[in-house]
């Protein structure tokens, strides 16, 4: 994959990327800005890093349009305020990529009160899809419209606790003896994959799909504890992407042609389609209840 020749001219797409501000995010952001998108605009914490990202992106494509808006993830209200800011700037939005995450960390609970990586994993970028909506199908309906939403999970989701997601246990820290900051993150990332299958479901119209950017070195995996950091070497040895190998995926999957991606799909670098399944993946009352459990807990910010 070479994204300067296989991404395509991206002239008049707006373009949502959340996590922008550091990591495979912002190299992204920075890449697309070489195809002449309309306006890029990306999400993220922290304001002086959002400022290197912009810096980037423009001297990569000059004439682009480039905005941050600030939003935490694990916080609903600063989730919702993001959401009306980006419906109150912008008249089309073609693509959204939810990129932002946390991996393997301690025991905790989000502002709302839910475990950490399902507050941050899901019900933010859930929130903000669900907030997005009514914009994506408009944009949808507009000729030429090619609209997408893409969620970007990992192959942790394949390691899971008993049963996929333990929804009775996701407003407690889901202390766990064994692995359990790897089985509290694959619980997240399998609930983006099923998230995404819904969106397809439901929506038809949108071209929803999840993927893996790989195991790429950037501060994801290298501020890990010592313990953790091994383990993620240890269990890909020959396969750590650079941070530019990390956006090949998610470069893929914007520009390629919408006959070329199975709605509701997941895909591992570089545009590959993978038949790995598990229970817990293939299995639609799972899904449907995520979808339910969501809308329900996200009532107060809809």
């Amino acid at each position: 994959f070479q994204s300067q020749t296989d991404v395509p001219d991206l002239t008049g797409k707006v373009i949502l990327i959340t996590g922008g501000t550091a990591g495979v995010g912002a190299g992204t952001v920075i890449e697309l800005a070489r195809h002449n998108p309309a306006h890029l605009v990306f999400t993220g914490r922290n304001a002086k890093s959002a400022e290197a990202t912009i810096a980037s992106a423009r001297s990569a494509g000059s004439d682009v349009r480039v905005t941050f808006v600030e939003c935490d993830l694990a916080n609903l209200a600063s989730v919702k305020t993001a959401a009306e800011k980006i419906l109150a700037s912008l008249d089309r939005l073609d693509v959204l990529v939810c990129n932002a995450g946390i991996m393997a960390k301690p025991a905790a609970l989000s502002k709302d009160g839910y475990e950490i990586h399902f507050a941050t994993n899901h019900l933010g970028d859930a929130l903000l899809t669900l907030k997005l909506f009514p914009l994506i199908e408009r944009t949808g309906k507009l000729p030429g419209a090619d609209v997408r939403i893409v969620m970007i999970t990992s192959a942790a989701w394949r390691g899971t606790p008993p049963g996929g997601i333990v929804f009775d246990k996701i407003k407690p820290t889901q202390e766990m003896a064994v692995l359990g900051r790897w089985l509290r993150y694959g619980q997240s990332k399998l609930a983006n994959m099923l998230w995404a299958r819904d969106i397809a479901k439901r929506y038809p119209q949108i071209l929803s799909f999840s993927l893996t950017p790989g195991v790429v070195e950037t501060s994801l995996v290298t501020d890990l504890r010592l313990a953790d950091k091994l383990f993620v070497y240890l269990i890909n040895i020959g396969k750590v992407k650079t941070q530019e190998e990390g956006t090949h995926n998610m470069l893929w999957v914007i520009g390629a042609p919408r006959a070329s991606i199975k709605r509701g799909a997941y895909y591992e670098p570089v545009g590959d389609l993978s038949p790995t399944e598990t229970k817990a993946s293939k299995d639609p009352g799972l899904r449907d209840k995520l979808w339910e459990w969501t809308e329900e807990e996200l009532k107060p910010f809809l």
